[in-house]
């Protein structure tokens, strides 16, 4: 499996950002609503819309799928 992301029907909510348990356990400030100060995450927003930085980090556990609003990102 896959990380994808539509950038057609993304808004850039940074909704996925936050909800993912990889992105906060390596960078906490996200978990708060907060930029990251890495590029080490698996993704955030750039440019208003989901970039995927280091999807290798994936665990697959569907939980940015669960919590996008315009189902932009899941796992194929």
């Amino acid at each position: 499996m896959e990380l994808k992301v539509n950038q057609d029907n993304c808004l850039g909510c940074g909704v996925c950002v936050v909800a993912c348990p990889v992105n906060a356990s390596i960078s906490p400030e996200v978990a708060g609503g907060h930029g990251s100060k890495t590029t080490d995450i698996i993704m955030m927003v750039e440019n208003g819309v989901i970039k995927l930085f280091s999807p290798d980090k994936c665990t697959k556990c569907g939980t940015c799928q669960l919590f996008c609003p315009t189902d932009a990102i899941w796992l194929e």
